[in-house]
């Protein structure tokens, strides 16, 4: 191919990028300024609309420009690797302007708001506030809004409303790989109907446990997108409502199952919903951890020991980040609890959910490929038997381009945590603690061991942003979209 139609095609890719990145800001400023809705219930706090009107205009403005700079006649079908370049560009800005409202407003710097806007998006739920309770309530709401729509997911919200079947990229380039029916669009808004009802119910049933509605409201929405954010300085603790944690409980968990293992349930197919593996596996583990942990915990913790192990492993593996104990003091008296609770930070939810972490069908998958080897060298070398694993309501065969995706995860993976944790480590924080806070900022669980405060040093307030900021997107997404970029800009400069 001639050096000119390479130039041609790249430039040509640049603009569809173009197009679709302003497409998803244009339509991200309707949800920046969404809070101010609640101006109405409190005109009290009329004051801080313009913390969210400035931002809101420069991602108006920022998404025409980049539809203007397309000049495209047409939408086009956007291709695997526009698909990510375009999430990781529209996920910066959107951090970017996210960011603005807390800063405008004098409440944080740079760094730290766009740490807040980061584990909000991600759905971590770390926070650079060490005292929530005195934030004006439209600013608790973007935080909840923040992590409900980040849980959801952009491509799915945009495959839902604007975009429709020519950016079906987007939904597998934001780490999803369930569609629900063969037509995406229609998938990503049955995911929103489920995503949406179940938010409503735990607002309604979180009310009625005794909880303000406000309180409801933002519980709510952070549980079912596994976030963590709190209305609360004491997180779950302050209300010492064990009704209330079993409700927090059941969201937590509906919001680490994948979507198309709800729908599953939604259709009342309950023979294909039995065959997921994904929820067996989350459900024994979770079993098995509340079982070892208990009886060192009975010890240390008396009567409420039970409450706090059975929430604290939930929070943890489904990546939500409330706690209902003070976790700071763990390392000290329960360093167990510590280490248990960071290896299921690490194993996290289940695949196309809200959740973060390595996923539950990666490990299924790995269980089912180490006993597959097993019977593979135990029988006659005639057999030969393929490994299927269920996802929703189909069943799915593992193939080698599967496995090879899973290593390079995995390896990818370990590379970042470990790189992560020996930064924290480098700054003075022992191992335990920097362990424990960057698998809670890369998996997207937000339980912290003291690490998190508005006055850490700069360098490692970025350290967890890249760590929640990668976790979220899966890693490989971002340094696709990385090379693309840097090979594309390469192209086009070469020509110039």
């Amino acid at each position: 191919m001639l050096l000119e139609d390479v130039v041609t095609k790249t430039l040509h890719r640049m603009r569809v990028a173009c197009w679709y990145t302003g497409q998803i800001l244009v339509w991200f400023s309707v949800i920046l300024i969404s809070p101010l809705i609640f101006v109405v219930f409190y005109p009290d706090e009329v004051a801080h609309v313009p913390a969210f009107l400035i931002p809101t205009a420069l991602s108006l403005l920022t998404g025409v420009f980049f539809r203007k700079l397309s000049n495209l006649e047409k939408t086009e079908v956007l291709s695997p690797q526009e698909g990510t370049v375009v999430i990781v560009l529209a996920w910066v800005l959107m951090i970017l302007f996210s960011a603005l409202p807390f800063i405008v407003s004098g409440y944080l710097d740079f760094s730290q708001a766009i740490f807040e806007a980061t584990s909000g998006w991600s759905t971590t739920g770390l926070t650079m506030f060490t005292n929530v309770e005195v934030l004006p309530r439209v600013f608790l709401v973007w935080r909840s809004l923040m992590q409900f729509a980040g849980g959801a997911g952009i491509a799915v919200m945009m495959l839902a409303t604007l975009i429709g079947p020519l950016g079906t990229s987007l939904y597998s380039s934001e780490g999803r790989m369930d569609n629900i029916l063969p037509n995406i669009t229609e998938s990503a808004r049955i995911i929103m109907v489920i995503y949406s009802t179940y938010a409503i119910f735990g607002v309604i049933a979180l009310k009625l446990a005794g909880l303000p509605l406000f309180d409801a409201f933002n519980h709510s929405l952070t549980a079912l997108a596994t976030g963590g954010f709190s209305t609360r300085n004491a997180s779950v603790e302050s209300f010492n409502n064990p009704t209330v944690e079993v409700i927090l409980c059941v969201l937590m968990f509906l919001g680490a199952t994948g979507f198309g293992i709800h729908y599953t349930l939604w259709k009342g197919n309950i023979k294909a919903f039995l065959k997921n593996g994904e929820p067996w596996l989350m459900g024994s583990i979770i079993l098995a951890s509340v079982l070892s942990l208990l009886p060192k915990a009975r010890m240390i913790f008396g009567e409420k020991a039970f409450r706090y192990v059975v929430f604290q492993v939930i929070s943890a593996l489904t990546g939500t980040g409330f706690s209902n104990t003070n976790l700071v003091r763990w390392p000290s008296i329960f360093p167990t609890g510590v280490f248990l609770l960071t290896v299921l930070m690490t194993f996290g939810g289940m695949m196309d959910s809200t959740s973060g972490g390595v996923k539950q069908f990666r490990l299924l998958l790995m269980l089912k490929l180490i006993f597959h080897s097993i019977m593979r060298f135990v029988s006659p070398r005639r057999v030969v038997k393929k490994i299927s694993v269920w996802k929703g309501d189909k069943q799915r065969f593992i193939d080698d381009e599967t496995v090879k995706n899973l290593l390079v995860f995995l390896g990818l993976y370990v590379v970042v945590y470990l790189v992560g944790s020996f930064t924290l480590m480098l700054f003075g924080f022992d191992p335990t603690r920097a362990l424990f806070e960057f698998a809670s900022a890369m998996n997207g669980v937000g339980l912290s061991v003291g690490i998190t405060n508005p006055d850490l040093p700069v360098g490692v307030i970025w350290t967890l942003i890249l760590g929640m900021f990668l976790g979220r997107l899966e890693i490989l997404v971002v340094f696709f979209a990385i090379a693309r970029i840097i090979k594309d800009f390469k192209i086009v400069l070469t020509e110039a």
